[in-house]
């Protein structure tokens, strides 16, 4: 009997079923046949974070986890500059010092940025910020705080072929939070890149971007006159303005993924900045740990020279009636070009059995050489044509003192104190 009865029951649930199901499509093909595509397929689907939170609200959230531990540097600089005395001079060679000169002192202020990069006090930045030019010493570092406080600080060591400098303070009791470095290897075009920095002392600025490319290679200028070719350099479109060299660049997650460094300096190239990645910044600074007062140099070959293009007037002043080279506007003393006896006023015909006549490539070419290389030089001196075999020193991190800046420092300042 039991049989009987269900049997019914399941045939009847089976029928309803089908019946149910036919109804739903006519009611879904009369009333949504318009969310059809053209092909009458369903219409995409928006993907919706699984946390429901927005990208938006998550660099929101980065910034405000990070932007304590972001510092201002700030720097008083006590220098010398050289105003050359010979307006004939300045005018064919440019003005870059050049020539006999009056040496006068100056004092000036710089700044930049920098993060917490440990517990200790420890704070990483460029060397550039740290690495005044024209030979100038810091004589007052200072890091501000987001919370506005100014506290003393010292430089510990800083590499200038990597530009990555760390600075200290000491026993300072608010430190925040050091910040965290990401794996740089891990990184991909098109993600969210943000930088925090200080630029132009406008306080705790923030730039948004993506990580444009990787491992980008850079000739950024120096305060020499030359040129450091950084290579696997990041590339970002997070806007990086003077001041926030040194500041982090951070990813949705508010790990640091670089160090902002540079940008393009071209009325006709927007948003190119460069960041050195968080890899590089780990292990240079694992680095200055360990050599504390180190001033690493950059890795470079120096000739120790200031070079001039062959204009008319420079070749009328020097007496050079030959065709093709560079002129060598300014030697620095102790270098390995003023040991060689180069001296200003020559012409460089050949650098090993090649003619240059463009600064350029004749810079360029020095400074694919390592400290230690030799080169060989074919010289017009006064008239005279010679050969010199040099031995190339390492571009310094502070800029050469000239010979004639030299001259100038050894007079003494009141002529009746001379000896």
């Amino acid at each position: 009997m039991v049989k009987n009865r269900l049997l019914p029951t399941v045939i009847v649930g089976l029928v309803g079923a089908v019946i149910g199901s036919f109804v739903m499509m006519l009611y879904a093909s009369s009333h949504f046949g318009g969310a059809m595509g053209p092909d009458r397929t369903p219409p995409a689907m928006a993907a919706v974070p699984l946390s429901g939170v927005s990208d938006q609200d998550r660099i929101v959230s980065a910034v405000k986890r990070t932007k304590s531990s972001v510092v201002a540097i700030t720097e008083e600089v006590n220098g010398q500059e050289v105003v050359p005395a010979d307006p004939f001079f300045q005018q064919f060679f440019g003005g870059q010092g050049g020539g006999p000169g009056i040496v006068q002192p100056y004092k000036g202020e710089a700044s930049g940025s920098g993060f917490v990069i440990d517990s200790r006090g420890d704070i990483v930045t460029n060397a550039h910020v740290v690495n005044p030019p024209s030979g100038g010493k810091i004589t007052k570092l200072t890091a501000v705080f987001a919370n506005g406080d100014h506290v003393p600080a010292h430089v510990v060591a800083y590499n200038v072929a990597a530009d990555v400098a760390l600075i200290k303070v000491d026993n300072y009791a608010k430190l925040p939070p050091p910040l965290d470095l990401a794996d740089s290897t891990q990184l991909e075009q098109g993600q969210w890149a943000i930088a925090i920095g200080e630029p132009l002392t406008l306080e705790g600025t923030v730039t948004v971007g993506v990580v444009s490319a990787i491992n980008r290679e850079e000739p950024i200028p120096t305060d020499n006159g030359g040129e450091i070719d950084f290579k696997g350099l990041l590339q970002t479109s997070a806007p990086i303005n003077p001041g926030n060299s040194g500041g982090p660049l951070i990813d949705i997650d508010g790990r640091v993924i670089g160090m902002n460094q540079s940008t393009v300096k071209s009325a006709y190239a927007q948003g190119i900045g460069f960041a050195i990645p968080s890899n590089t910044v780990r292990f240079v600074v694992a680095s200055l740990e360990k050599n504390p007062g180190a001033h690493q140099g950059t890795d470079t070959g120096f000739l120790g020279i200031y070079m001039a293009d062959l204009t008319a007037g420079v070749k009328n002043q020097i007496g050079y009636e030959g065709e093709g080279g560079i002129a060598v506007q300014q030697v620095f003393s102790g270098s390995p070009a003023d040991q060689a006896g180069i001296q200003p006023g020559d012409v460089i015909l050949q650098v090993d059995g090649k003619t240059y006549n463009d600064i350029k490539s004749l810079h360029d070419y020095i400074s694919s050489k390592k400290p230690g290389d030799s080169i060989r030089l074919n010289v017009w001196s006064q008239g005279v044509k010679k050969f010199v075999a040099i031995k190339l020193g390492e571009t310094p991190a502070e800029q050469p003192v000239s010979q004639d800046q030299e001259q100038q420092q050894e007079q003494p300042e009141d002529p009746e104190q001379q000896p």
